[in-house]
This record gives C-alpha cells, structure tokens and sequence, in this order.
C-alpha cells in the first residue's frame, strides 16, 4: 500500500530553518546576558572600589534590557539583574556560616528587583519614562527596607555613592532622592543615545527621499537630555548645604579598636580577650594622653561587642571597665551583651563615667534577623545546624539613644542600625550633635563588608551633616567629618585608637527635617506612573475588541 505525501506536508526548507534557529539562540541570551552585566556593573560601583561612576552605564544597559518588555519577562531580566548584583555584594555573609545563607539572601532579596523589573518594563513605553522607572527603583528599595523581618536595605543605590558626585542630594532628601538621581541619570543616559540613534536613523530615512527634511520631534530627546541634566544640575545646587564647619565648637574624640584573638564567629569564645584588648589599648591611650603624645579626649568610644561579658552580672569585667575608664578619665561608651536571668539578651551601649560608673543605656533598636536572633527556628534549623550559634535570642530595645558626653549628645546608632533610615535621623532629631556608629565585624573575616558599611556612615554624615565615629571591634574604625571625608581609619584586624577634633554640629538638613516625605513622594510618582500604564493597556486591549 503506497502512501501519497501532499506538497504542503514536505517543508519548504529545512536548511534555512536550522540557520534561523542558530541565529535566534545566540540573540535570545543577549538581553539576559545585560541584564547580568548591569547587575554586575552595579555591584563594581560600590566599596572599596571608587568606582561609583559606574551605576551610570549599570542603569543604562538596565534600561535598554527592559523597555518595551512584556511584564512577564521584565520580571525575569530584572531578577537577573538582582543576582547579578546582589550575590557578589553580599558573599560576606556565607563567610564563616557557608553558602547557603548566602545564597538565600541574596535569592530573597533579588526577587524585589524582578518585581522592579516587571514595573520598569510596564512604565518603559511612558513619555518620560526615565522618571518612572527611577521612581520605580526607589519603590523597590523601600519595600526592601522594610518587609521580611523589618527589611533589609544593604545594596541601596545611594550607599555606593559616598564618593560620587551626587552625594550632596542625600541632604536634599536622604538616600531615597540621592538613589533616585543616580538611577534617572542612568536611564536618561540610555534613552538620550537612543534618541539620537532614532534622529540619526529618520534623518538618512528621508534623505533618501527628494525634496524631504528630518521630521523627528525634539520633544523626546529633550526630555531625556533633561533627566541627565536635572539630578547632575541638583547635585551642584545642593554643594552648599555640606558643610563641615563648626557650629557648636569642637569635640577630641577617641575611638578605640582593640581587635580580637581571631577571625571567625568564635572569637566569642575568648570574650575576655576581647575586653582586655579594648581596656589595655585605652589605658595605653591614658599613657600617651599623661606623656603628653596625645591630646586628652573629651569622651571615648568603644565598639558594639567590646564586652561580650555582661558587666553587670561579671564583677571582674565590670573592674577592668572601670579601671580603663578612671585611667583615660573621660567618659566612654563601652559595647556590651547584657544577659538578664530571664527575658531575651540585650546588645547595649553603656554610658561610663569614670567616677560614677554606668549611668545611661542604649539597647540596639532594630536586631539583626538570622544573627541576633532566628525567626521561624525550627524551620530554619532543617536546612542549617548554625542557628543553634544563636543560643538565645537578643530582645530590640524601644528607646532612642542619644548620650550627653562630658557637654557633647552623641546620636547612637549600633551596627546593622546605620543602614536604617529612621535609626540615624531619630537621634539627629532627638539633638544627636555627633553620631557614632559602634560595629563589630569579626565574623565576616576580611571580606568587602565593613567597606560597604562604612560608606553607608559616609552618606548619613552627608545626610545629617553630622560628625560620624565609627569604632569597630577588628576595622575598619573611622572618623568622619560632616561633608562626608575619613580624616582617620584604621588598618583590619590591627590594634588601634583614633583621637581627633571634630566639628560639632546642630543645624537641620532639608532630609532631616522632611523625613520620609521624599521617599513617599517618589512612590507616588511610581505609582502614577504604574496606574498610567495600567489604564493605557486597558485602552489598548478595549481599542482591539470588536
């Protein structure tokens, strides 16, 4: 029995189907590859390297990657993106736990970029759309900053930008306006090259007609020249607000690095190392103050952690504090883990007077997730045994800190806080004239994390136009002017003390004063912009229905 074949069942070509196929492959992988690569690029503009230009090009090729996508496909471009930046930006955190809390984070965290993703590529076919989709990103981040477990904000746009040009605008607004800037920039960069692509395209079009002259608007090229020019325009306007001369006199501070026997998370097994590293490196300052090699301080600061031993609970400790203290005779801020007999642990700054003793406390506000204490437990235990490290779970403190010392209100803010937006602002607000930022990062080894943390302290100067401190248990320590300059840091995991004069100051910045406000503004403007292209393909899909 014979079979009959109709021509129309015989492909055409099978030949130039197959080139076809070859040549889709390598053009499908183009945009993910982008949308990587400005993840990357991102990642490469913040500590310790100075490259905080590159954010520019990073949200250029974002913008190119996403406009014109379907929703769909800009979620998954802009997840890529977020891998692409945050698996390097936080590989810290598996440095002595493994990869797995790691990659967790960084695959959390990631899926607010792809859901930023999905809302660029919605708001991308706007007019102005470089507005939006900046609008969008800040959105992103805020939502970041605040849910799961009270948020987590590391790899905010604006604290990679403590060397760059942009900087004065977090005293306009704070890291959301300063985020927003950097961001408009880059995706009027993309869009200005892509309307002089359009321009040049139209122009050789109709010059290939007759008697024709290029027709293209200018409106659209405007507009994206503008979102380049107004936050570089902004920018230089906001100059004069960062300023570090001083207002309510000077203070000689010191901050004390005691370091610790060794790296990794048990160093807490020799606590008491730790503490007589920090009293034995301030008695040494009291002998260079009497010796006449240093000034004498007007107060002290140790670093968060600096007596895991509860001094209150450990009368030894407490006579080794108080030795160190009486010999510098100024008061100190001593880091402590206060363990009640009941109740949650307590990571408190202590206020040492050197006759008095403990007189005032700080209670960390906002506790780390996962490393002060573990939310869901039993559940996380299935997948790693290190939640039992955290034997018992710090309780947040409730009240702000703000310490008067020796005639000088230091604003306190302990480590993980300093990311927080409300953490800082709350104790410039409560008359902080100088801010400190006690840390310990020990455990995170000679990683890029205690560089990316110290930027963030370099922008909350420039936001608050506040000296800042930051004395750490291992480096890097810092003292910071208010325009956002390190006049002194320390090497890691080296021994050290830092005394300078800094600038006392109590004037308000427009960020300080406004609060949340242009962080609020902005979601609006995302969402305008994602209601605007909602009722647009509303529109659309009503157009094409008989």
């Amino acid at each position: 029995m014979s079979t009959t074949i109709a021509p129309a069942d015989v492909p055409e070509s099978p030949v130039p189907a197959t080139a076809r196929a070859r040549g889709r492959g390598p053009r499908r992988l183009l945009r993910p590859g982008a949308a990587v690569l400005s993840g990357l690029l991102l990642f490469l503009s913040f500590p310790p390297r100075p490259l905080w230009w590159l954010a520019l090009p990073a949200f250029g090729l974002l913008g190119w990657t996403l406009r014109g996508r379907r929703l769909r496909a800009g979620f998954g471009l802009g997840y890529l993106a977020g891998l692409g930046f945050l698996l390097p930006l936080l590989v810290w955190t598996g440095e002595e736990v493994g990869p797995l809390p790691w990659l967790a984070l960084a695959a959390v965290s990631a899926l607010f970029i792809g859901v930023v993703g999905l809302g660029i590529a919605a708001v991308s076919r706007l007019p102005a759309w470089p507005v939006f989709a900046a609008a969008v990103w800040i959105a992103g981040e805020a939502a970041r900053a605040r849910v799961p477990f009270g948020g987590f904000p590391w790899g905010k746009i604006a604290f990679g930008q403590a060397d760059g040009v942009f900087l004065p605008l977090a005293a306009v607004g704070g890291t959301p306006v300063l985020g927003f800037a950097v961001a408009l920039c880059g995706f009027g960069l993309y869009e200005v090259l892509r309307q002089v692509l359009a321009r040049r395209a139209a122009a050789g079009t109709d010059a290939a007609q007759a008697g024709t002259r290029p027709r293209t608007p200018r409106g659209p090229l405007l507009a994206a020249a503008l979102a380049v020019l107004v936050p570089v325009t902004g920018a230089l306007a906001a100059l004069p607000l960062v300023s570090d001369a001083a207002e309510d006199g000077t203070a000689t501070v010191a901050a004390v690095q005691g370091n610790v026997p060794r790296l990794g998370l048990d160093f807490n097994s020799q606590r008491r190392a730790v503490l007589d590293n920090h009293a034995n490196r301030t008695k040494e300052l009291a002998a260079d103050v009497k010796a006449g090699r240093e000034p004498q301080p007007d107060f002290v600061l140790w670093p968060e952690n600096s007596s895991d031993i509860d001094p209150y609970a450990n009368p030894d400790a407490f006579d080794v504090i108080s030795q160190a203290v009486a010999d510098i005779n100024a008061p100190t801020v001593i880091g402590a883990v206060i363990a009640p007999p009941t109740g949650k642990l307590r990571n408190t700054l202590i206020q040492w007077d050197p006759k008095k003793g403990p007189v005032a406390e700080y209670d960390k506000r906002h506790v780390q997730p996962f490393g002060e204490y573990i939310p869901m437990r039993s559940f996380v235990r299935l997948f790693s045994s290190d939640v039992d490290r955290v034997r018992r779970d710090f309780g947040p403190g409730h009240k702000v800190g703000v310490f008067d010392l020796a005639g000088t209100n230091v604003g306190l803010a302990t480590c993980y806080e300093a990311a927080f937006d409300w953490a800082v602002r709350d104790t410039v607000t409560h008359g902080a004239q100088l801010i400190t930022v006690p840390s310990n990062n020990a455990t995170f080894g000679r990683s890029e994390m205690t560089y990316q943390q110290l930027a963030m302290s370099r922008v909350r100067a420039v936001e608050h136009s506040r000296s800042v401190v930051v004395p750490v248990t291992s480096g890097v320590s810092a003292v910071i002017r208010p325009d956002g300059t390190i006049v002194a840091q320390t090497k890691l995991f080296t021994p050290d003390v830092l005394v300078e004069k800094v600038p006392l100051r109590s004037s308000l910045t427009p960020a300080t004063r406004m609060g949340i406000l242009p962080e609020m503004l902005l979601l609006l403007v995302a969402a305008g912009g994602l209601g605007w292209s909602a009722a647009r393909s509303v529109r659309a899909r009503r157009a094409r229905t008989p």
